[in-house]
C-alpha cells in the first residue's frame, strides 16, 4: 500500500517504476547494485540484466545467484565483459563470492567493496592503477585473485586483520618494491603467488606461513632464501637474483662417523677408560678433504679440457671463415691461392706459428675497418632513424600504390635532437599501442586536409575526418602554432605517452599522433553522429531523439568521465575545456569526452589566458578563472553548465537572446528552486515527458556544480552517485 500512494503522489510513470520493487524477490538494494553494474560494464548482453530495475533473483539473472532476498554470488568469468567497476559494489548487502575473471573490464578497481566479501576474483583482466588499500577492511576474505592485470605500485601493507585469507593470487602485473610486514599475518595462507612482477628485497616475511604453494618467479628478490621455504611441497623461484647461499638452520648435532662408533666388541667402559685414538678425528677430517680435493680437481680438468678444446675448434673455424673471405673476396682481381688448403702445405711448427699470427692480424684489421665503418654509417644514418618510427599503417612489405617511399620527406634535424626524438618515440613505441603516422600519410587519408574533411575549429587547432584504407574513420586534430609553442619536442612525447594511458568507456580513444616536419598532429576515434553541442541546438533529428532518460545518461557518461579524470587518475587530470562541443556521441548516444590530458598545451602564457576567455565567452568559465585558478572544481563548474544545457535546450551563452537571457548560468539560477519557473525553463522538445521528481533532482544537481566558490561545489563522484539514484 506504501508502495502504492508514493505512486499515486509521483505520477503513473513513477507509480510503475516503484510497483515493480513491491513484488520483487530481491532488495531493493541490491538491485540498485546491480543496476548501476550493468550501467558501468556498459550494458553487457547477459540474461535478465537492465540498467533500470528488474528483479535479478525473482527472473534469475544471469551469472546471480541468491539465497531469500539478498544477492550471494556473481559469477560472470569468461562473458567477454567490458567498461570499468564503481564504488557501488559496496552497495550489495550479502554478497559473499565475485568472479568477474577473464574479461575486458578496466579501470582501477574499486576502492569500497562489500565487507562480506569471501571470495573475489578480477583475474585476466585490464585493471590498471594499484591495489587498494582498502582490502584491509575485508576481514572475511579467503580467496582474493587479481593476476594477470596492468597492476602498478607496491602491494599494500594491509593484511593486518585477513586472518582468513588462504589464497592469494598477486602474479602476471607489474607490482614493484618490497613485500610488505603484514603478509606475515596471513596465518592461513596456504597458497601465494607471485610471479612475473618487479618485486625485490628478501622473502623473510614469508617464512613462518604455513604455505603449501609458493610461486615468486621472475621478480628481483635478493638475498638468501629462508631455510624453512625450501620444506614448501610446491616452491618455485627461478628468475631472480637470489644469493648462492641460503639462511643457515639452527645447528644440529654432527652423527658420528663410523670410525668414531665404537666397535660391537668395544664396551662403554672400554671407551671411557680405554687410551685415546687420535686416528678418529685425523681420519674424519682426512677423509672429507680428499674427497673435496678429488672432485675439486677433476672438475677443474674438464673445464680446462672443455675450455681448451673450444678454444681449439674456434681458432679452426677462424681460419676456415678468413679462407672464406679471401675466397670470396678475390672475385674482383685475379683469385689468389686459396687459404683452406693451408693444412695440406707442408709448413713446419715454426711456419704454423708464423702463420696462425699473420692470420690472426689480419682478422683484428678487418674487424676494426668493420666497427669503423659500421660507426660512421650510424653517425651518417642518425639524421634518417627518427624517420623509421613515422611509418604509415599498412605492413612495410606493402606500402600503399599512392605513397611511394621516394616521396617520404626526412626531416633535416641535428644528431642531438635526432637521438633524444628517437630514444623517447622508441621508448613510447614499446611502452604503449599508440600508432605513428607520417604527414604524407594523413595527407593520403584526409585527401590533404580537404575542406570536405574540415570537422570543426577548436582552441587548439582544426580536426579533419580521416579514412583509413580499410575504412575506418579517424579524428585528425591539427595543433595549431599556439599549441605548438606551449612544449618542447620532449615535453610533447611525454604528453602524447600520458594521455595513451588514459582508457574509459566515456572518454574518446587516443589512437596516434604524427610529430614530423615541425607539425604535431593528434589521432582520435571518430564518432560520426556528432557532439552534444550540434545534438542540442543544430542536429534537430538527433535532437527529438534526446528523451528525459536519455539526457541523464549523457550526463552520467559524462560525469563518469570526468570522475575518471578526477578521482582514477595519479596525478589527477584536470580537463580544463569541459564544454557540450567536447562531448561526443556515438550511434547509442552514449556521451565520449574529448580532448582529455591536453590541459598542458593550453596551460601557460597567452594560450592560458586565451583558453580562459574563451571558456567564459561560451559560458562554461569558472568566476575563479578571472584570477587565473583552474582545478578539478573548475571542470565541475563546467559540467553543471552543461546539464544546464541539456535541462532547457538553450545554448551556454546565446547572443541572440535580449541581454537577460543571453548568459544561460545566470538566467537559470534563480529559477532551479521554483517547482513552476523550473517547468517553465524545461527543453520544449520533450513535451513534458518527464517525471517531476526527477526534473527536481537534476535541478539541484546543477545549482550545487555552479556555486560561485569552488569549496561549495561537490567532487564528480558525488554527482555520479546523485544521477544513478535518478536511473
Amino acid at each position: 500500500m506504501g508502495c502504492l500512494k508514493w505512486g499515486t503522489f509521483s505520477g503513473l510513470v513513477v507509480a510503475a517504476f516503484t510497483v515493480s520493487f513491491c513484488v520483487a524477490l530481491t532488495d531493493p538494494r541490491d538491485v540498485v547494485a546491480m543496476n548501476s553494474l550493468c550501467f558501468s560494464l556498459n550494458f553487457p548482453p547477459l540474461l535478465g540484466w537492465v540498467p533500470v530495475g528488474g528483479d535479478p533473483c525473482g527472473e534469475e539473472w544471469q551469472g546471480v545467484s541468491c539465497v531469500f532476498y539478498n544477492i550471494t554470488s556473481l559469477k560472470l568469468n569468461g562473458m567477454n565483459l567490458g567498461g570499468s567497476l564503481d564504488n557501488n559494489l559496496v552497495l550489495f548487502e550479502s554478497i559473499i563470492e565475485i568472479d568477474l575473471s577473464n574479461n575486458h573490464i578496466g579501470g582501477s578497481i574499486p576502492s569500497d567493496l562489500p565487507l562480506t566479501l569471501r571470495s573475489f576474483s578480477l583475474a585476466g583482466n585490464q585493471f590498471n592503477g594499484s591495489v587498494p588499500d582498502s582490502l584491509s577492511s575485508l576481514t572475511q576474505l579467503s580467496y582474493l585473485s587479481l593476476n594477470n592485470n596492468h597492476l602498478t605500485g607496491g602491494i599494500p601493507d594491509a593484511f593486518q586483520h585477513m586472518t582468513s585469507l588462504t589464497n592469494l593470487d598477486l602474479s602476471g602485473n607489474n607490482l614493484s618494491g618490497q613485500l610488505p610486514p603484514s603478509l606475515g599475518n596471513l596465518s592461513s595462507l596456504s597458497s601465494l603467488h607471485l610471479q612475473n612482477n618487479k618485486l625485490i628485497g628478501v622473502l623473510d616475511v614469508l617464512q613462518d606461513l604455513p604455505l603449501q604453494d609458493l610461486n615468486v618467479d621472475n621478480n628481483l628478490f635478493s638475498g638468501p632464501v629462508p631455510a624453512k621455504l625450501l620444506n614448501i611441497p610446491n616452491f618455485r623461484r627461478d628468475g631472480n637474483p637470489f644469493n648462492t647461499t641460503i639462511i643457515p638452520s639452527p645447528p644440529l648435532a654432527v652423527p658420528p662417523s663410523p670410525a668414531m662408533s665404537p666397535s660391537p666388541a668395544e664396551t662403554p667402559e672400554k671407551k671411557e677408560h680405554g687410551p685415546p685414538t687420535p686416528q678418529t678425528p685425523r681420519s674424519f677430517f682426512t677423509i672429507k678433504r680428499v674427497i673435496g680435493i678429488a672432485v675439486s680437481v677433476v672438475v677443474v680438468i674438464i673445464i680446462l679440457g672443455a675450455c681448451l678444446l673450444m678454444s681449439k675448434r674456434w681458432k679452426i673455424k677462424q681460419v676456415k671463415e678468413d679462407a672464406k673471405r679471401h675466397d670470396l673476396g678475390a672475385y674482383k682481381g685475379h683469385k689468389e691461392k686459396p687459404i683452406c688448403k693451408l693444412p695440406f702445405q707442408p709448413y713446419n711448427q715454426e711456419e704454423k706459428d708464423n702463420r696462425k699470427l699473420e692470420i690472426s692480424t689480419k682478422l683484428q684489421d678487418e674487424q676494426g675497418k668493420s666497427r669503423t665503418q659500421m660507426s660512421a654509417l650510424s653517425r651518417n644514418n642518425m639524421d634518417h632513424e627518427i624517420d623509421m618510427n613515422f611509418l604509415p599503417l599498412q605492413p612495410p612489405a606493402a606500402p600503399p600504390p599512392c605513397l611511394p617511399v621516394d616521396k617520404v620527406i626526412v626531416n633535416p634535424i641535428l644528431p642531438a635532437e635526432a637521438y633524444a626524438r628517437s630514444s623517447s618515440t622508441k621508448s613510447l613505441k614499446s611502452s604503449s599501442s599508440v600508432r605513428v603516422f607520417t604527414i604524407a600519410t594523413l595527407q593520403q587519408y584526409t585527401n590533404s586536409f580537404s575542406e570536405e574533411n574540415f570537422v570543426g575549429e577548436g582552441t587548439l587547432g582544426s580536426v579533419y575526418k580521416a579514412e583509413l584504407p580499410d575504412g575506418k574513420l579517424l579524428a585528425v586534430k591539427k595543433l595549431n602554432s599556439m599549441a605548438i609553442r606551449q612544449q618542447t619536442d620532449k615535453e610533447f612525447l611525454d604528453l602524447v605517452s600520458a594521455i595513451s594511458k588514459i582508457r574509459h568507456a566515456n572518454i574518446v580513444e587516443f589512437v596516434g599522433y604524427c610529430h614530423e616536419h615541425g607539425q604535431r598532429l593528434l589521432v582520435h576515434e571518430y564518432y560520426e553522429t556528432g557532439t552534444l553541442h550540434d545534438a542540442l541546438h543544430v542536429d534537430d533529428e538527433i535532437h527529438k531523439k534526446l528523451s528525459w532518460n536519455a539526457r541523464i545518461q549523457l550526463a552520467l557518461g559524462a560525469a563518469r568521465a570526468l570522475q575518471y579524470l578526477h578521482e582514477v587518475c595519479q596525478p589527477s587530470i584536470v580537463h580544463r575545456n569541459f564544454r557540450s562541443c567536447n562531448i561526443l556521441l556515438d550511434e547509442k548516444l552514449a556521451a565520449c569526452v574529448s580532448d582529455c590530458g591536453l590541459a598542458p598545451l593550453q596551460s601557460s602564457g597567452s594560450a592560458s589566458e586565451l583558453s580562459g576567455r574563451l571558456l567564459s565567452t561560451y559560458g562554461y568559465g569558472a568566476p575563479e578563472l578571472e584570477l587565473g585558478s583552474y582545478t578539478c572544481k573548475s571542470d565541475v563548474y563546467s559540467f553543471g553548465v552543461v546539464m544546464l544545457e541539456l535541462l532547457t535546450g538553450r545554448k551556454s551563452y546565446d547572443r541572440s537572446r535580449s541581454r537577460g537571457e543571453q548568459s544561460l548560468v545566470r538566467w537559470a539560477i534563480p529559477r532551479l528552486h521554483d517547482i513552476d519557473s523550473l517547468s517553465g525553463m524545461v527543453d520544449p522538445s520533450l513535451n513534458g515527458a518527464y517525471p517531476v521528481k526527477s526534473l527536481s533532482r537534476f535541478a539541484d544537481i546543477i545549482s550545487r556544480c555552479v556555486q560561485w566558490e569552488p569549496e561549495f561545489r561537490p567532487p564528480v563522484s558525488e554527482v555520479v552517485q546523485d544521477l544513478l539514484r535518478m536511473i
